[in-house]
């Protein structure tokens, strides 16, 4: 209600799609009294009966065209994964005709996953004010971890835990700001922004002990920009032969040295029409990123692959960022670092790491007053 209110005070129409499973399980279903095979119909059919319900409401904002629309699904359909063992997942997306990719990174724009009360502030958890669950303080923090895993991989996952929060407040603060980053409003000072991107530049990685990830491919290119101080950038993000599309665009403002970056997700066939508007003073950004969790922290680690970028030097270069509320420059908690990997050094803010310096075929140095402010590139 906070997050739908927010938005409805801009303008915008929101829509609340509620959680499925709380509205079949107040019909009195009983998980107790369900044998193996009533269980796998139900969750299909909680799937199903989602699956529908999102889209009818998805259909209802594509209806709309004369203001923005936000959509707000409470779980979302790979849930129910997290809930059945692999093999029931596999054959409920057989049953359906679903498939994995669509739902888990196609299907909506940005995962917020907020961290149960019972991990972090379980004084205030409560069975109070849901009739359907039934969780302990243990069994609802490791389903929580359970659910928060499946969505690995998504492209715009936010973890919101309880950490540096003295009430709920703070905790729906940081939920409104990161939607408000994802839909590029500026949100002034009516929202406390602790978390902030930090970027590691990686000497080693020990692959053989790597726990579970995603791995995609990804390509990004500049297009040409007939304003000076707005930048567009194109992504096509990969997996097992499956991609989705997004065209990013940041707005520059010299007098506050603020910036807006929006996000759109575009169609399989306008590739090719994105191509032909390529930036060709810059050369397109190659890498495979790998999507994963250690502890309560989502961690992206970014490859570059050949062919290399110009300004790499020909090293085959290796990040790993995060968005934490410690501060740049101070280590992270003890035990929050991967053992897996090795850190060099912490490279948050240096430009000349940012895919747009990279990317750059003149061996000069990039103008920092180019394109009002091209310093700001080195968070892409």
């Amino acid at each position: 209600v906070r997050l739908a209110t927010f938005f409805e005070n801009l303008g915008w129409k929101v829509f609340t799609v509620p959680e499925t499973a709380t509205i079949l399980l107040g019909g009195r279903v009983k998980f107790s009294e369900l044998d193996a095979e009533q269980s796998y119909i139900f969750q299909r059919d909680l799937l199903a009966t989602m699956h529908q319900i999102e889209n009818t409401f998805f259909n209802q904002a594509s209806a709309i065209k004369d203001r923005n629309v936000l959509i707000i699904c409470d779980r979302g359909c790979m849930d129910p994964s997290a809930y059945s063992s692999v093999e029931d997942w596999q054959r409920m997306l057989r049953d359906l005709k679903f498939d994995e990719f669509d739902l888990r990174c196609s299907r909506y724009d940005q995962i917020a996953h907020l961290v149960t009360a019972a991990d972090g502030a379980a004084k205030y958890y409560t069975l109070a004010n849901n009739a359907t669950r039934s969780e302990g303080i243990e069994h609802a923090m490791e389903m929580d971890k359970r659910t928060r895993s499946v969505w690995i991989g998504h492209p715009y996952m936010d973890i919101i835990d309880n950490k540096n929060t003295s009430n709920f407040d703070d905790k729906v603060n940081k939920l409104i700001q990161v939607v408000c980053d994802r839909t590029g409003i500026r949100s002034g000072d009516r929202l406390a922004k602790d978390s902030k991107k930090r970027k590691w530049l990686l000497s080693s990685v020990d692959w053989k002990n790597f726990g579970k990830f995603e791995e995609f491919d990804i390509e990004h290119f500049y297009l040409l920009s007939d304003e000076s101080n707005i930048q567009h950038r194109f992504r096509r993000r990969t997996q097992n032969g499956r991609s989705t599309y997004t065209l990013t665009s940041r707005e520059y403002f010299k007098e506050s040295g603020d910036s807006i970056e929006t996000r759109m997700t575009v169609m399989n066939r306008d590739y090719n029409t994105y191509v032909n508007m390529k930036d060709r003073s810059r050369s397109s950004i190659l890498k495979k990123r790998r999507c994963f969790m250690y502890g309560n922290m989502y961690f992206n680690m970014d490859i570059y692959v050949d062919p290399l970028p110009p300004q790499a030097d020909g090293k085959h270069l290796i990040f790993l960022e995060t968005y934490t509320t410690v501060p740049k420059g101070t280590p992270l908690p003890e035990g929050a670092v991967p053992p897996f990997i090795t850190i060099e050094r912490e490279i948050t803010g240096e430009s000349q790491y940012s895919m747009y310096s990279l990317s750059k075929y003149s061996s000069k140095a990039v103008n920092k007053n180019e394109f009002a402010g091209a310093d700001k590139y080195k968070d892409d």
